[in-house]
């Protein structure tokens, strides 16, 4: 597990979070061994990484939240040649909460990646553009 916090005001509070607006699953294995929305709220965002189809993973699991899926792992390997999913799932993110602009990404995708921006900069675009919401 790991927590994020975005803010337009400074975050000064250093704790887990038990009540997220969002929750990301970059395991899709991990949708069969534990409650992964646990503690979502109500009018939360569950993005899924995940070969299956958005209705199918609504009609396995039944959950009421919002949803958004991608094959994150697939597009991680075509675009960046490794099945590493974190730049790939941060796209997929933007596109169901709409919070943070894609080219706001630019600077520090470049800062964090150097010589392979480019490829994780495309990767993150390209899960944007393919994450489906519901």
């Amino acid at each position: 597990m790991a927590f994020n916090r975005i803010s337009d005001e400074p975050i000064r509070v250093r704790c887990a979070i038990d009540q997220p607006d969002v929750v990301v699953v970059l395991d899709p294995g991990l949708l069969k061994i534990m409650n992964v929305p646990a503690g979502l709220k109500p009018e939360g965002t569950l993005v899924v990484n995940t070969r299956k189809a958005l209705r199918d993973i609504k009609a396995e699991f039944g959950w009421g939240w919002r949803l958004a899926t991608l094959d994150g792992t697939k597009l991680a390997r075509e675009v960046l040649g490794v099945p590493i999913t974190n730049t790939v799932m941060l796209g997929a993110v933007l596109k169901a909460m709409g919070i943070v602009d894609m080219a706001s990404l630019a600077d520090p995708i470049e800062h964090r990646f150097g010589r392979i921006a480019e490829k994780n900069r495309l990767a993150c675009q390209r899960a944007y553009e393919e994450t489906v919401v519901e």
